[in-house]
Protein backbone atom coordinates (compact mmCIF):
# COMPACT_ATOMS: atom_id res chain seq x y z
CA UNK A 1 0.00 0.00 0.00
CA UNK A 2 1.26 3.62 -0.83
CA UNK A 3 1.33 6.04 2.02
CA UNK A 4 -0.42 9.29 1.36
CA UNK A 5 1.78 12.10 0.63
CA UNK A 6 1.92 15.57 1.51
CA UNK A 7 2.33 17.79 -1.72
CA UNK A 8 4.49 20.62 -0.87
CA UNK A 9 5.84 23.96 -2.60
CA UNK A 10 9.10 23.41 -4.55
CA UNK A 11 9.45 19.78 -3.40
CA UNK A 12 9.99 17.18 -6.23
CA UNK A 13 8.41 14.17 -6.06
CA UNK A 14 7.98 10.96 -8.27
CA UNK A 15 4.68 10.86 -9.55
CA UNK A 16 3.20 7.63 -11.52
CA UNK A 17 0.33 6.15 -12.65
CA UNK A 18 -1.15 3.19 -15.18
CA UNK A 19 -4.02 2.29 -17.24
CA UNK A 20 -6.99 1.02 -15.86
CA UNK A 21 -6.50 -2.69 -15.48
CA UNK A 22 -3.21 -2.61 -16.83
CA UNK A 23 -3.93 -2.28 -20.54
CA UNK A 24 -1.90 0.08 -22.82
CA UNK A 25 -3.08 3.66 -22.89
CA UNK A 26 -0.29 4.68 -25.15
CA UNK A 27 -0.94 2.52 -28.73
CA UNK A 28 1.02 4.43 -31.07
CA UNK A 29 2.93 7.49 -31.85
CA UNK A 30 0.04 9.37 -32.40
CA UNK A 31 -0.98 8.96 -28.96
CA UNK A 32 2.90 9.30 -27.34
CA UNK A 33 2.82 12.57 -29.16
CA UNK A 34 -0.30 13.97 -27.56
CA UNK A 35 0.06 13.03 -23.93
CA UNK A 36 3.91 14.98 -24.81
CA UNK A 37 2.25 17.50 -25.80
CA UNK A 38 -0.27 17.56 -23.07
CA UNK A 39 2.05 17.72 -20.35
CA UNK A 40 3.85 19.85 -22.08
CA UNK A 41 0.80 22.79 -22.00
CA UNK A 42 -0.60 22.24 -18.40
CA UNK A 43 2.55 22.65 -16.37
CA UNK A 44 1.61 26.56 -16.67
CA UNK A 45 -0.96 27.50 -14.29
CA UNK A 46 -3.20 29.94 -16.85
CA UNK A 47 -3.71 28.80 -19.99
CA UNK A 48 -6.09 30.26 -21.94
CA UNK A 49 -7.83 26.81 -23.84
CA UNK A 50 -8.27 24.16 -22.73
CA UNK A 51 -5.81 21.71 -24.93
CA UNK A 52 -8.18 20.16 -27.52
CA UNK A 53 -9.33 24.11 -28.11
CA UNK A 54 -5.58 25.34 -28.56
CA UNK A 55 -4.83 23.02 -31.30
CA UNK A 56 -7.57 24.13 -33.66
CA UNK A 57 -6.17 27.63 -33.17
CA UNK A 58 -4.51 29.53 -36.21
CA UNK A 59 -0.96 28.35 -36.14
CA UNK A 60 0.37 32.15 -35.46
CA UNK A 61 -1.67 32.10 -32.62
CA UNK A 62 -0.29 28.89 -30.98
CA UNK A 63 3.00 30.41 -31.46
CA UNK A 64 2.37 33.52 -29.87
CA UNK A 65 0.82 31.53 -26.88
CA UNK A 66 3.47 29.43 -26.50
CA UNK A 67 5.98 31.98 -26.32
CA UNK A 68 4.08 33.96 -23.71
CA UNK A 69 4.30 30.75 -21.84
CA UNK A 70 7.99 30.22 -22.06
CA UNK A 71 8.15 34.38 -20.72
CA UNK A 72 6.06 33.31 -17.93
CA UNK A 73 7.03 32.09 -14.55
CA UNK A 74 3.46 31.42 -13.36
CA UNK A 75 4.02 27.16 -13.28
CA UNK A 76 2.04 24.45 -11.76
CA UNK A 77 4.86 22.74 -11.84
CA UNK A 78 8.46 21.98 -13.36
CA UNK A 79 8.83 19.17 -15.22
CA UNK A 80 12.22 17.46 -14.79
CA UNK A 81 11.78 14.15 -16.01
CA UNK A 82 9.73 12.33 -17.93
CA UNK A 83 8.86 8.29 -19.34
CA UNK A 84 5.67 7.31 -21.39
CA UNK A 85 5.57 3.24 -21.60
CA UNK A 86 2.81 1.76 -23.08
CA UNK A 87 0.96 1.12 -20.05
CA UNK A 88 2.26 3.54 -17.68
CA UNK A 89 4.18 6.51 -16.66
CA UNK A 90 6.69 8.37 -15.02
CA UNK A 91 7.23 11.99 -13.83
CA UNK A 92 9.33 13.61 -11.99
CA UNK A 93 7.98 17.21 -10.46
CA UNK A 94 8.44 19.93 -8.35
CA UNK A 95 5.39 21.65 -7.25
CA UNK A 96 5.11 25.14 -8.02
CA UNK A 97 2.13 26.06 -6.28
CA UNK A 98 -0.87 25.18 -4.11
CA UNK A 99 -2.11 22.46 -4.90
CA UNK A 100 -0.46 22.40 -8.33
CA UNK A 101 0.70 18.94 -8.96
CA UNK A 102 -2.82 17.78 -8.11
CA UNK A 103 -4.36 20.02 -10.57
CA UNK A 104 -1.53 19.60 -13.25
CA UNK A 105 -2.65 15.48 -13.27
CA UNK A 106 -6.26 16.43 -13.07
CA UNK A 107 -5.96 18.57 -16.48
CA UNK A 108 -3.50 15.84 -17.93
CA UNK A 109 -5.18 13.24 -17.17
CA UNK A 110 -8.39 14.13 -17.75
CA UNK A 111 -7.59 15.87 -21.38
CA UNK A 112 -5.73 12.77 -22.36
CA UNK A 113 -8.11 10.17 -21.68
CA UNK A 114 -10.70 12.69 -23.29
CA UNK A 115 -8.81 12.26 -26.27
CA UNK A 116 -8.11 8.36 -26.00
CA UNK A 117 -11.68 7.94 -25.36
CA UNK A 118 -13.21 9.54 -28.65
CA UNK A 119 -10.51 7.64 -30.57
CA UNK A 120 -10.92 4.28 -29.44
CA UNK A 121 -14.97 5.01 -28.99
CA UNK A 122 -14.66 4.10 -25.12
CA UNK A 123 -15.69 5.82 -21.93
CA UNK A 124 -14.88 5.50 -18.13
CA UNK A 125 -11.53 5.89 -16.82
CA UNK A 126 -8.72 5.14 -18.31
CA UNK A 127 -5.84 5.60 -15.68
CA UNK A 128 -6.35 3.99 -11.89
CA UNK A 129 -7.87 6.45 -9.74
CA UNK A 130 -5.62 8.79 -8.44
CA UNK A 131 -2.09 8.72 -9.09
CA UNK A 132 0.55 8.01 -6.61
CA UNK A 133 3.42 10.12 -5.66
CA UNK A 134 6.54 9.39 -3.28
CA UNK A 135 8.79 12.42 -2.11
CA UNK A 136 11.81 13.01 -3.16
CA UNK A 137 13.96 13.30 0.02
CA UNK A 138 17.89 13.88 -0.99
CA UNK A 139 20.32 14.65 -3.80
CA UNK A 140 21.13 10.67 -3.78
CA UNK A 141 17.47 9.44 -4.27
CA UNK A 142 17.24 12.58 -7.08
CA UNK A 143 19.74 11.23 -9.18
CA UNK A 144 19.00 7.49 -8.69
CA UNK A 145 15.40 8.05 -9.56
CA UNK A 146 16.22 9.88 -12.68
CA UNK A 147 18.21 7.38 -13.75
CA UNK A 148 15.12 4.45 -13.15
CA UNK A 149 12.62 6.79 -15.03
CA UNK A 150 15.06 7.11 -18.02
CA UNK A 151 16.16 3.37 -18.06
CA UNK A 152 12.18 2.08 -17.93
CA UNK A 153 11.66 1.68 -21.50
CA UNK A 154 15.10 -1.06 -21.92
CA UNK A 155 13.94 -2.36 -18.36
CA UNK A 156 10.65 -3.19 -19.90
CA UNK A 157 12.62 -4.67 -23.10
CA UNK A 158 10.74 -1.90 -25.49
CA UNK A 159 14.03 -0.40 -26.45
CA UNK A 160 17.83 -1.36 -26.81
CA UNK A 161 20.57 -0.35 -24.90
CA UNK A 162 22.14 0.95 -28.19
CA UNK A 163 18.51 2.89 -29.11
CA UNK A 164 17.67 4.40 -25.30
CA UNK A 165 19.26 7.90 -26.04
CA UNK A 166 16.82 7.98 -28.90
CA UNK A 167 13.40 6.79 -27.43
CA UNK A 168 11.18 9.75 -28.27
CA UNK A 169 8.53 9.55 -25.01
CA UNK A 170 10.82 10.19 -22.48
CA UNK A 171 13.36 13.31 -21.30
CA UNK A 172 16.49 11.23 -21.75
CA UNK A 173 17.01 12.59 -24.77
CA UNK A 174 16.63 16.26 -23.69
CA UNK A 175 19.30 15.10 -21.00
CA UNK A 176 21.75 14.45 -23.85
CA UNK A 177 20.68 17.64 -25.62
CA UNK A 178 17.93 17.31 -27.77
CA UNK A 179 15.85 20.71 -27.36
CA UNK A 180 12.56 20.57 -25.29
CA UNK A 181 10.98 21.71 -22.39
CA UNK A 182 12.10 20.42 -18.66
CA UNK A 183 14.35 21.88 -16.41
CA UNK A 184 17.34 19.87 -16.56
CA UNK A 185 19.70 21.33 -14.17
CA UNK A 186 17.93 20.56 -11.12
CA UNK A 187 19.41 16.63 -11.62
CA UNK A 188 22.61 17.81 -14.11
CA UNK A 189 24.05 20.36 -11.54
CA UNK A 190 25.19 17.43 -9.71
CA UNK A 191 27.25 15.80 -13.09
CA UNK A 192 30.49 17.83 -14.14
CA UNK A 193 28.52 17.32 -18.24
CA UNK A 194 25.43 15.40 -20.06
CA UNK A 195 28.41 12.95 -20.76
CA UNK A 196 28.75 12.41 -17.23
CA UNK A 197 25.10 11.92 -16.68
CA UNK A 198 24.78 9.96 -20.14
CA UNK A 199 27.45 7.61 -18.41
CA UNK A 200 25.61 7.50 -14.91
CA UNK A 201 22.43 6.26 -17.23
CA UNK A 202 24.26 3.33 -18.86
CA UNK A 203 26.70 2.38 -16.35
CA UNK A 204 23.60 0.87 -14.70
CA UNK A 205 21.94 -0.57 -17.71
CA UNK A 206 24.17 -3.98 -17.01
CA UNK A 207 22.04 -4.48 -13.94
CA UNK A 208 18.60 -3.14 -15.48
CA UNK A 209 16.87 -5.97 -14.08
CA UNK A 210 17.85 -5.94 -11.25
CA UNK A 211 17.64 -2.75 -9.61
CA UNK A 212 17.50 -2.76 -6.12
CA UNK A 213 19.12 0.06 -4.69
CA UNK A 214 17.05 2.32 -7.21
CA UNK A 215 13.61 0.45 -6.43
CA UNK A 216 14.54 0.87 -2.32
CA UNK A 217 15.62 4.41 -2.68
CA UNK A 218 11.69 5.20 -4.39
CA UNK A 219 10.24 2.70 -2.58
CA UNK A 220 8.72 1.85 -5.74
CA UNK A 221 8.18 -1.31 -4.87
Amino acid sequence: MYRKTILSNEQIYHVFNRGVEKRNIFTNKREYQRAVDTIRYYQFSNPPYKFSRFLIQPSEKRAEILSSFQRSSNRLVDILAFCLMPNHFHLLLRQKMNQGITIFMAKFTNSYTKYFNTRHERVGPLVQGLFKSIWVEDDEQLIHLSRYIHLNPVMSYLTTEKDLASYRWSSFPEYLGISGFCEKQTVLSHFKSKSDYRQFVYDQISYKRNLDKIKELILEN
